[in-house]
């Protein structure tokens, strides 16, 4: 039985024409889920009781639980369980221009960067775009207010479960389901190229963010896996293809591995491969974790490596630092989620 909240409302179009019933059922139930926040079909006061009956024999309502909170200062993680037992955490970040999500996409992620404790936990299964778009609805629900924005960021691969999560963007997009605006909404992805291929071919306006975190191919097969697979200069003949396809700027994620990544020499290679891309580069602070063996970059050397980037005329940022303490930052999801169980 499909979950109620794995339905585009397109797809829940044609299903009820596909039983005769009306277009606008759709709608109307859309509605119930997504602005009145109305799960229990007996509170659907505007559908008859037939309809009501025929809901609850051919779709589930049930949705994933929160487990645990942790929160410090403007961030909070929250651990997730799914119907199965398998369990997912999610980011939510307080920003001066709005309340953004960092929402997971797999149990588990095969993609093995070496940096990242996400991907200790090998790839259990995809997430359902149902059991994405509940990370939101139920994090809207604990704080009582609209999340503004979306970054598909956290536990999994993005491109590597693509199929639902552009069902999840469709859903969370749609002004008659969360109604967030495309622009709200980001993807990030270590550099599965037939992904962003596909993604340059979708319609909207969703930003695409690439996990580089380094100048070279020598460089970045050490740390991330997936160079092994496709290489630096694929990746970025198919980043210009895609800002010429689409006319979308590209945001370049770029973790600060001590004596890794982050010498002058490799600010300068970064610049040089960048030239003319239109891009910015976000540069991250790494947050060590106790099972892994990076240690982070001195501030000191992250400005010298910023300063370096912005001489060569490239747009770049540092990060603004959110829940280390509470294992939250990027790269810690699942880090201790083991004690929770």
């Amino acid at each position: 039985m499909r979950n109620i909240y794995d339905f585009t409302l397109k797809e829940l179009e044609n299903y009820f024409v596909s039983i005769g019933d009306k277009k606008f059922r759709a709608t109307q139930i859309y509605d119930f889920l997504y602005k009145r926040r109305i799960d229990d079909v007996s509170f659907m006061n505007n559908i008859g009781k037939n309809m009501q009956e025929h809901l609850r024999t051919h779709f589930s309502f049930q949705k994933i639980k929160l487990i645990v909170k942790q929160s410090d200062k403007d961030v909070s993680k929250y651990l997730f369980e799914l119907m199965d037992g398998q369990r997912i955490e999610s980011v939510l970040m307080y920003h001066d221009y709005g309340i953004s999500i960092c929402v997971s996409s797999q149990v588990g992620c095969n993609m093995g960067c070496r940096f990242c404790e996400s991907g200790r936990l090998k790839k259990v299964r995809n997430l359902e775009a149902y059991e994405i778009v509940q990370q939101i609805l139920l994090i809207e629900e604990e704080i009582g207010k609209r999340i503004t924005h979306v970054v598909v960021m956290g536990i999994g691969e993005p491109f590597d479960n693509y199929d639902n999560v552009m069902r999840f963007v469709k859903i969370i997009n749609d002004g008659k389901g969360i109604g967030l605006g495309s622009r709200h909404i980001t993807i990030s992805t270590c550099g599965l190229i037939p992904g962003i291929e596909k993604f340059m071919e979708e319609d909207g306006q969703v930003n695409l963010a690439i996990s580089l975190h380094a100048p070279n191919d020598e460089i970045r097969k050490k740390i991330m896996p997936i160079a092994q697979v496709y290489d630096m200069d694929s990746l970025l003949l198919v980043l210009k293809k895609y800002i010429h396809r689409t006319n979308r700027r590209v945001t370049i994620e770029y973790i600060m591995l001590d004596s890794v990544n982050d010498s002058i020499e490799c600010a300068l290679e970064l610049a040089s491969k960048l030239k003319n891309l239109n891009c910015y580069v976000n540069l991250i602070p790494y947050n060590e974790t106790k099972n892994i063996g990076y240690k982070r970059t001195k501030i000191n050397q992250i400005r010298k490596f910023y300063d370096i980037l912005k001489k060569k005329n490239i747009n770049v940022t540092i990060r603004k630092e959110f829940g280390g303490k509470v294992d939250a930052a990027c790269g810690q999801l699942r880090a201790n989620q083991e004690l929770n169980k």
